[in-house]
């Protein structure tokens, strides 16, 4: 095994080779000379800003020496947190991850660095620094997983909002992991945990969970609700925890995420109830303006999704006006474009209606469908991503029954591609279902490359699960 050098060696080494001094090199490299006399001759390290100033003064890149830096002054020797935390936080600036893994890895081992390094990773979340940020949350969590500790279900908390991506597969077992620690976390804090739990259990159609997240959340949401007014009766302080929403709306949020599990259930008369509850919101105390952009968002909703409900239990009397009421609105955003023409679609499908017209009106917004714009809500980041797969399944599903195959294949393709990369399961066995009913239809080019498609899955799912033993 190659021995490597220590950094004094190195810094000795390029001393004799350039023929200088020590007082020299103190003078070029801006380190006081009783500094590294100190660090030379009785081992006393140097800080971690004066290392990197010796890095520079060698014509060396940033961080050459934090391995070494690591391993003798911070993993071989007791750890002292002022010196530990300027490295973390310089291995975060230059991105050197498996740094701060043995950094953690060593000083966990003491749990009254657990605090600390907790600290730590609030800072560096609220950065956006999310990688380095886990890799403390998750040496805490493991540090502390025998402690019932708000602060572990923090960390449990900050790693699952982190980790939720495009895999649905994935996403499952992260809400998995984390669903239990929720009752930890502080009242408040349990508001905003639920709610993005309810969005990733709504991506993933998982529609009983969904449900009961969406009920819980309520629940707790009235308690807090009425607990905030009955301080302010008494003049006392507002809890110092803050919510990415006004209180009221884990409410009436709850009641939307009802509405829409009756919806898929065909319990339609359920779903206007719980429609009907977001509706009336005259008992909201509060009158300041974000409260208001919100109440008026719900009441938004509820119109549309009293007509949407009515649209796909079979009254396409309500078309008409709820195309109108879609295109009147003058603060529709992407996103409320793709729910909206996605329940035009489904009606469509579902009672044989010629929708041409409209989506001829809605031609931009559907060529504008391609990209969602990046967001860190987790409805936008979750749940949007497969509408938009459903949408294009649903306008593939209208086009190639009208034997507009052209357009019919274009969208079908599109749909497929996305549910692959976002793992949807149920829509990539949609698609391929619709297209196998289609291929007579098809071109060549289609029919390979949805061959493709289907190659590319199967070879995903090899890599997942690794190769089968042909030894047998």
């Amino acid at each position: 095994m190659e021995h490597t050098p220590t950094i004094l060696a190195e810094l000795e080494d390029y001393l004799q080779q350039n023929g200088l001094t020590l007082a020299q090199f103190a003078e070029h490299s801006g380190v006081h000379q009783r500094t590294l006399n100190n660090w030379i001759l009785k081992h006393r390290p140097v800080a971690i800003h004066q290392l990197d100033r010796i890095t520079l003064a060698m014509g060396l890149p940033e961080g050459y020496f934090y391995d070494r830096y690591i391993e003798h002054y911070i993993i071989e020797r007791s750890p002292d947190w002022r010196r530990i935390e300027p490295v973390l936080f310089r291995c975060v600036e230059l991105d050197k991850l498996e740094a701060i893994k043995r950094i953690v890895g060593h000083i966990m081992d003491n749990l009254l660095y657990s605090p600390k390094l907790f600290d730590a990773a609030e800072t560096l979340f609220a950065q956006g620094r999310h990688a380095a940020a886990v890799i403390l949350y998750e040496g805490v969590a493991e540090a502390e997983k025998y402690q019932h500790s708000e602060r572990l279900a923090i960390c449990q908390y900050r790693i699952f909002t982190t980790q939720v991506g495009d895999n649905q597969s994935r996403n499952l077992k992260v809400a998995n992991r984390f669903e239990p620690f929720v009752e930890r976390l502080d009242e408040i804090e349990q508001l905003d945990a639920l709610k993005d739990l309810a969005n990733i259990y709504r991506s993933l159609q998982e529609w009983d969970m969904l449900y009961e997240t969406a009920r819980k959340m309520r629940a707790k949401a009235e308690i807090q609700y009425s607990i905030k007014h009955q301080q302010k009766k008494r003049n006392r302080e507002e809890p110092a925890k803050k919510l990415s929403r006004p209180m009221f709306v884990y409410i009436t949020y709850a009641d939307l995420l009802c509405a829409r599990v009756c919806d898929v259930q065909g319990n339609y008369d359920q779903a206007l109830l719980f429609t009907f509850n977001y509706a009336n919101l005259d008992w909201v105390v509060e009158t300041d303006e974000d409260t208001q952009h919100w109440v008026s968002l719900f009441k938004h909703w509820a119109q549309a999704n009293t007509m949407v409900n009515k649209l796909l239990s079979g009254d396409i009397s309500v078309l008409h006006d709820y195309v109108e009421y879609i295109s009147a609105s003058a603060d529709t955003t992407e996103e409320d474009r793709i729910v909206q023409l996605l329940n035009i679609m489904l009606a469509a499908n579902r009672f044989h209606v010629d929708v041409d017209d409209v989506l001829s009106r809605f031609e931009l917004d559907i060529n504008s469908f391609a990209q969602l714009p990046a967001s860190a809500d987790m409805y936008t980041q979750q749940v949007l991503p497969h509408y938009l797969v459903h949408f294009g399944y649903e306008l593939a599903y209208y086009y190639l029954y009208k034997g507009m195959y052209s357009d019919g294949f274009k969208h079908l393709k599109s749909a497929t591609l996305k549910a692959i990369i976002l793992n949807n399961e149920t829509y990539f066995i949609n698609c391929l279902g619709l297209f196998e009913h289609f291929k007579a239809y098809a071109m060549d080019k289609t029919k390979l490359e949805f061959s493709k498609f289907i190659e590319k899955v199967w070879l995903n799912n090899v890599k997942k699960n690794g190769a089968a033993d042909r030894r047998g």
